[in-house]
């Protein structure tokens, strides 16, 4: 089961790799997909909602309010950060 490290660090990764920085952003529904509910444990989906709207409170994550749903990338003021908490369990990520 991952941690809530681990989960941040695997949403950071997604929005990483599809460079959603700034003013490219994609639906919040997205963080879901791609993890497994074994692998989330008892409240599943739940958590990796929660762990996002956690980091869009920290700032780590930018929200943008659409008329069909919330819109999230990554924070550029953050890039630092970001890139630390996935090299902590993605070491090979540069």
């Amino acid at each position: 089961m991952f941690s809530d490290d681990e989960i941040k660090a695997r949403i950071i990764l997604k929005l990483y790799r599809h460079g959603k920085w700034g003013a490219s952003h994609t639906s919040f529904e997205n963080l879901k997909k791609g993890f497994s509910l074994r692998d989330l444990g008892k409240d599943g989906a739940k958590r990796v909602d929660k762990i996002g709207k956690e980091m869009i409170k920290s700032g780590l994550i930018m929200s943008h309010p659409t008329g069909y749903g919330k819109e999230i990338s990554l924070n550029p003021k953050f890039s630092q950060e970001l890139l630390l908490i996935v090299q902590k369990f993605f070491p090979d990520i540069e």
